[in-house]
């Protein structure tokens, strides 16, 4: 079968759409493509970021469309048996766009296990607020936070940063928002969160107990000064691709800072997030772009012109 799909041919340069033929696993589900979100992990992988991916591929997991035509979500990963349901599935698993086709085309064949049902058709706000939520669910089991904790979060204006706030808000956080524009700034206000411009925020409003740093090396050397001692700065991206420096040994070492990372989100964490969203309870941030635009769409990513995700709608 020849579908047409968004293909990285090489590392830091714009896609090309094609036609491809689609790799038919027996006993597999042939989901149609309706829409799918860019996450920052695809940013860093079209960057070159992952040292182990080797072009061409066929980015994208944050898919959502049509199985014999009712709407489903498709669980971003090919998890082996002996993982599933387990604690440590979050650790086993190839994400989809990595190792085998991803989302950005026309259909795709996944295990039958990766289809969740919805029980609605707006899969624009699924595409756009799942992942960044079941991110979040999966950062904050790590952190192992008290509620009503203080919390910073960086980029927080980002896909995973704005659906972030949100359900960290809802339970019961108090949480410090680090974004770099007016625009911005009224926007996680108005969703609940403390806006901060400046990582000096803690000098007048006190430390946190713990960072969710999303945005990683460019600003984790800063973020990490807000924690008490003996807080808990998790580490769940790392935007650039780039290799982390820690400039602040002492300060870690002198003051017991912990951190830790956030691989990723098991299936349970995923349908729970997606019912969160089913209930309103998240506000999905987002822009759409025609699949054939998905070069804007990453370019406007890349200078910081989009408030939560871009959206790719397959037509």
């Amino acid at each position: 079968m020849r579908i047409k799909a968004a293909v990285l041919r090489e590392f830091n340069k714009p896609f090309s759409i094609e036609y491809i033929d689609l790799k038919e696993k027996e006993g597999e589900a042939i989901v149609d493509i309706k829409t799918v979100g860019v996450c920052g992990r695809d940013l860093v992988a079209w960057k070159g970021g992952f040292k182990n991916l080797r072009t061409p591929l066929i980015l994208g997991h944050e898919i959502f469309g049509l199985y014999k035509g009712k709407p489903v979500a498709v669980f971003p990963a090919r998890v082996s048996n002996s993982c599933k349901g387990s604690h440590s599935e979050g650790l086993c698993y190839s994400i989809l766009g990595e190792q085998t086709q991803g989302g950005y085309a026309e259909k795709i064949s996944v295990p039958m296990w990766n289809l969740i049902p919805l029980n609605d058709s707006g899969l624009e706000k699924y595409a756009a607020a799942t992942c960044g939520v079941a991110t979040i669910i999966h950062a904050l089991k790590v952190a192992g936070l008290d509620k009503g904790s203080k919390v910073l979060v960086t980029g927080a204006s980002g896909g995973v940063g704005i659906h972030g706030i949100q359900y960290l808000i809802d339970k019961g956080y108090q949480v410090y928002a680090h974004v770099r524009s007016d625009e911005k700034e009224k926007i996680v206000k108005g969703l609940g969160a403390y806006p901060v411009r400046s990582f000096e925020f803690y000098k007048s409003e006190g430390k946190v107990d713990g960072v969710f740093e999303i945005v990683g090396g460019i600003t984790i050397n800063d973020s990490m000064l807000s924690l008490k001692m003996g807080g808990r700065l998790v580490l769940i991206g790392n935007i650039n691709g780039k290799d982390i420096i820690l400039s602040r040994p002492a300060f870690i070492v002198m003051n017991e800072i912990n951190i830790t990372g956030s691989a990723a989100y098991t299936r349970e964490e995923y349908e729970e997030a997606i019912r969160i969203i089913s209930m309103d309870k998240v506000r999905s941030f987002y822009k759409v772009y025609n699949f054939e635009d998905i070069n804007q769409a990453y370019y406007d990513i890349m200078h910081g012109s989009i408030i939560g995700r871009a959206v790719l709608n397959m037509g």
